[in-house]
């Protein structure tokens, strides 16, 4: 397969569109959640009730946009592919359900580099950065 000028383009085109993206959903959900997100030991579960068509859409819309934040985040991880991947990729954790999750974003979340990234966000929207068990 040749390559032409128009085809570099849309590539172009295509990870730029999803460096934007990336970043935007990123800096919204980072700045609406609260400081002490991370604070608690356990997350408190929602209180079961009757599942109704639309909450269960919900969940499942949400899970898939959670997964897709993931394969995203693992593409703009490569080297050489414009993005956050990093804070993408736990933004789509966030989004998803299973068990462990509470522990994977807090791990994520403790890395340094991501950290930094997340205080330097925060603080430049006037944003406490997030607080942790053993910080107070």
């Amino acid at each position: 397969m040749h390559l032409t000028p128009r085809m570099i383009l849309l590539g172009a085109a295509v990870a730029l569109a999803g460096f934007v993206l990336s970043l935007a959903v990123t800096v919204f959900v980072l700045l609406r959640l609260p400081e002490d997100y991370f604070a608690r030991d356990r997350r408190e579960l929602p209180r079961p009730g009757r599942a109704s068509v639309g909450r269960v859409l919900g969940v499942i819309g949400k899970n898939l946009a959670g997964w897709l934040l993931i394969a995203l985040g693992i593409v703009l991880s490569v080297p050489g592919v414009p993005g956050q991947g990093l804070l993408t990729i736990l933004m789509g954790v966030m989004l998803c359900d299973f068990p462990g999750k509470y522990r994977l974003e807090r791990w994520i979340l403790r890395r340094g580099p991501v950290r930094r990234g997340v205080d330097a966000v925060r603080k430049r929207y006037g944003r406490p950065p997030f607080r942790f068990p053993d910080e107070g």
